[in-house]
């Protein structure tokens, strides 16, 4: 079900569906109003996904769920950072392997780590079959490149996705409170799973996409935050539907 998910749920990304849009389009050429239909669908899906009102429309409801947590920790300190990807660049440290929101996230719990005392940092992900080593690892890391004492550095190198994250987590902490670190488009998602599993987390959003432009614009970047908030919708529709 994890690569069924994880396939589906490509397909239906902006540019593939565009593309496929087109592709289609050319298969239909000689039926001229069906084509027109696809073409015209594919140039105003890419006119609307790459502008600002897309992200007014879709990023911006997602990142205002909860808001930036600056509270003191008291008592057991426990930060979990949800993981996200990395390259295996030949020389590179471990900080400049990190994805844009691999090290925004990792930035975010070093700050969390600081608001505690004797925190603990949490670090997931696996390494998939384009790295050789996994995600959490490379997380860790990072952090004791960053300054975090590697003594004080937990990883859960065999979560695949955020659900697996939380239960390594419930395993790891059982009822134990913590500050959960992602970035804030995927927060609403990641806190139903974890709660949902009866786990006591307290959202650090951070990865922030929104930001204020004119409607008129059309930029790569306002694709790419399109395109990750229809991943969590389609996430949140597929967690509602494993829980039918």
């Amino acid at each position: 079900m994890f690569w069924v998910k994880k396939v589906v749920s490509q397909g239906i990304m902006p540019i593939p569906f565009i593309l496929l849009l087109l592709l289609v389009s050319l298969f239909v050429w000689r039926r001229r109003a069906m084509a027109k239909y696809l073409v015209a669908s594919a140039f105003l899906l890419l006119l609307f996904l790459s502008s600002q009102l897309s992200v007014s429309t879709l990023v911006q409801p997602l990142e205002s769920s909860y808001p930036i947590n600056s509270t003191p920790i008291s008592g057991q300190c426990f930060v979990m950072v949800l993981g996200s990807s990395h390259s295996d660049i030949q020389a590179a440290t471990a900080v400049q392997s990190l994805s844009a929101v691999a090290l925004a996230r990792l930035s975010e719990g070093i700050r969390q780590l600081a608001l505690g005392q004797d925190c603990i940092l949490i670090v997931s992900g696996w390494g998939g079959e384009l790295t050789q080593i996994s995600h959490a690892e490379m997380m860790a890391k990072a952090a004791v490149e960053l300054g975090v004492d590697k003594s004080k550095v937990i990883q859960f190198p065999l979560a695949r996705d955020t659900v697996e994250e939380a239960q390594y987590l419930k395993w790891e902490l059982g009822e134990s409170s913590f500050r959960l670190v992602t970035s804030a488009s995927h927060m609403p998602r990641a806190m139903a799973i974890f709660t949902g599993k009866g786990l006591a987390a307290s959202a650090a959003p951070t990865d922030f996409r929104a930001r204020d432009d004119f409607w008129w614009r059309l930029t790569a970047d306002n694709l790419v935050s399109s395109q990750r908030a229809i991943h969590e919708y389609i996430g949140r529709l597929w967690l509602w539907i494993k829980q039918e």
